[in-house]
């Protein structure tokens, strides 16, 4: 009994905070945003031209004429005139908070703004202005970064402010604030905002787009639906059908009388002979991650990939045999480090591997696709490939390649990020 009792006193001593002789004091330094709004009225009011800004970031990227219409993720599009590849104008800036995707027919520019599809006029590139809007239509664009906006209000910009706190602690200890998890082992945290004359009937878009236009409609994908609107009227398109799909979607592809749908569950395809009316054909499952994809005549071309919103630990670009659209097949896997968006040209696929640059793959026997060359490149994202031109948005910027001549592609120009 004695030893049990003496054993206890001499536990809750060094048990206790006060007592602790060696504290480890812990410097943490973490970045926090907030929104600044204005009403959907005042930005809607604003939409139009302002003069050429420097680009600070690349998103989604979409072509159309001898312009390329270049997303800045949540700010707006940049409008570039490529009527000399060799040497693109940045003319214009189109200021849209909350602008992820982009499609264009005719003289209308679409436009997500947050949960609102704009209708912008772009006959002439260098004065547009917003004809129509349809609110609401993407809700799930009302929740950004951890903020649900009320209607009628939207988010055009944030206060980020730095802040660094010391905390002493027992060596190792772990606390938590705010929702934000403090090991003081790591010495810091920090949290940022941002995780970047037309004569074509239509355009094209990249894989990694959620967009899409043909056949005379719009279709756009959220987390769970596909959207059809009838553009008989281009100014005022319609809402023709909202088709419930699977959550987790990312991406559509149309080609031909198909769209080809990405999800993080697996592809699938929906036929449009009646365009206003999709029609689920078939699904090829796969693991839980990213997946952008292509299509030809014959196979999809579906590249899955691991990261932080994609979980699992698959890289690799999966050949699907789609001869019979109610049940894909897949044909091979071929490994890759991290692969994002693709685009083909002839026999050969361009891939965006991430890190690891632009993968050119010999797909002439897609039983045996080989490596052409890799085009090192730092954080490629997306690739659009149109008339012999491949375009490639990565973290540096937006690289024009000439690949007329696949054993000798040569960069045709360059459009840096101003930081």
């Amino acid at each position: 009994m004695r030893y049990t009792f003496t054993s206890l006193i001499f536990y809750a001593i060094f048990m206790l905070p006060g007592c602790l002789k060696d504290t480890l004091e812990t410097t943490y330094t973490y970045t926090m945003a907030r929104p600044v709004y204005r009403t959907s009225v005042e930005v809607r009011s604003a939409i139009g031209n302002q003069t050429a800004t420097p680009i600070e970031s690349i998103g989604k990227m979409y072509f159309y004429g001898s312009y390329i219409f270049l997303n800045e993720r949540n700010k707006g599009i940049h409008i570039i005139n490529n009527s000399n590849p060799s040497k693109p104008v940045n003319e214009t800036f189109v200021a849209i908070p909350g602008c992820e995707d982009m499609a264009v027919v005719g003289n209308m520019l679409y436009a997500d703004c947050y949960t609102d599809l704009m209708v912008i006029d772009i006959s002439n590139p260098k004065s547009v202005t917003l004809k129509n809007y349809v609110p609401d239509q993407f809700p799930e664009r009302r929740y950004v970064m951890g903020y649900m906006v009320d209607s009628g209000k939207v988010i055009v910009d944030w206060i980020v402010k730095d802040t660094t706190i010391t905390y002493k602690s027992a060596t190792g200890s772990r606390w938590i604030n705010g929702g934000i998890m403090f090991d003081s082992m790591q010495g810091f945290v920090t949290f940022s905002s941002n995780s970047n004359s037309l004569k074509a009937i239509t355009g094209k878009g990249g894989s990694m787009a959620r967009f899409a236009i043909t056949h005379n409609h719009l279709y756009a994908v959220t987390s769970n639906k596909l959207l059809t609107y009838g553009l008989e009227k281009p100014e005022l398109p319609s809402l023709k059908n909202g088709t419930d799909l699977p959550w987790g979607i990312e991406t559509i592809y149309p080609f031909k009388d198909k769209l080809f749908i990405g999800a993080t569950s697996g592809m699938h395809i929906f036929t449009i002979d009646n365009p206003s009316t999709p029609k689920k054909a078939g699904t090829f499952a796969h693991a839980n991650v990213c997946d952008p994809v292509i299509a030809d005549d014959d196979y999809a071309y579906v590249t899955l990939r691991s990261g932080n919103t994609c979980q699992g630990f698959i890289n690799q670009m999966d050949v699907v045999d789609i001869a019979n659209i109610y049940n894909p097949k897949l044909v091979k896997s071929y490994p890759l480090t991290n692969p994002h968006g693709l685009d083909k040209d002839g026999n050969f696929i361009y891939v965006c591997d991430g890190k690891a640059g632009l993968k050119v793959l010999d797909a002439t026997n897609v039983l045996n696709v080989t490596l052409k060359k890799t085009i090192p490149m730092n954080d490629t994202y997306d690739v659009v490939c149109l008339n012999k031109i491949a375009y490639v948005s990565a973290a540096d910027g937006l690289h024009l390649l000439d690949i007329s001549n696949v054993n000798n592609i040569k960069e045709l120009s360059f459009i840096g990020l101003e930081n």
